[in-house]
């Protein structure tokens, strides 16, 4: 394990979008504990500042800023990520953990608000930050994005037809810029990568300590994940590039 800054995430100025959960303190703590400067942003303000806070005296020394942006607003993420590229002068990364669950226990019952939900939160944040920073992480000589996603993509459930829609189509956005990336690389191959990680749900303390006799069986420690992602970094762009990294088994 890198603590503050003997690897690969060393210098490297990391986005974190939808950074004041479970997964995104975990994040924010993973990656400034390797030397990362992380700029997190997230919609809740308060939750944001909190985590931010948690990081920064976590890793004493370590630069973490927080941003509260509206990633559905195309104009406003451009100017999270122009803003972040001027005052660290490059961007290495962009992880994405903006989530949100909606479901029922039948196909037929799919209520299609959820869609709209889900298209905004899941698909419409996806668009905006990787449209908002994909020449960022061009120009960087280890850009890296990381979207999470969930084994329901490759096999839905008749009541996760929303969801599951939703998390294959920032599946195929993700590998289209990860298609971007490698012909930008050329023949030298691409030197920033876009990688999906894939957990089958994920689990926390705090989750654990509302149900303490649950198993979640093959769910993804919020920890795990946050080394995972951390991990993407430890790889050759050619390696990750355009690749689903299974934290779960596959269905």
């Amino acid at each position: 394990m890198n603590v503050n800054g003997n690897g690969a995430l060393d210098g490297t100025v990391i986005a974190v979008a939808g950074a004041a959960g479970p997964a995104g303190r975990a994040t924010l703590l993973r990656l400034a504990e390797a030397g990362a400067i992380v700029v997190a942003s997230d919609a809740d303000t308060e939750r944001l500042a909190q985590a931010v806070d948690e990081a920064r005296y976590a890793h004493g020394g370590a630069t973490v800023t927080g941003d509260t942006v509206d990633l559905l607003d195309p104009a406003a993420t451009r100017e999270w990520a122009a803003q972040t590229e001027k005052e660290f002068g490059r961007v290495d990364g962009l992880v994405h953990l903006v989530g949100g669950w909606r479901g029922c226990a039948t196909f037929g019952e799919t209520d299609l608000g959820d869609w709209q939900l889900l298209e905004k939160l899941l698909i419409r944040t996806v668009q905006n930050t990787s449209l908002a920073f994909h020449e960022a992480l061009k120009r960087s000589d280890r850009g890296r994005f990381v979207l999470v996603s969930q084994s329901g993509a490759a096999k839905p459930t008749e009541g996760n037809a929303a969801y599951a829609a939703a998390k294959a189509a920032a599946e195929a956005w993700t590998l289209a810029l990860a298609d971007s990336l490698r012909k930008a690389g050329g023949e030298d191959g691409p030197r920033s990568a876009a990688a999906i990680l894939v957990v089958k749900a994920l689990v926390h303390d705090a989750m654990r300590a509302e149900r303490p006799n649950a198993k979640f069986a093959g769910f993804t420690d919020v920890g795990e994940l946050a080394e995972a992602i951390a991990g993407v970094w430890d790889r050759p762009a050619p390696e990750v590039n355009g690749q689903r990294l299974w934290l779960t088994p596959e269905p």
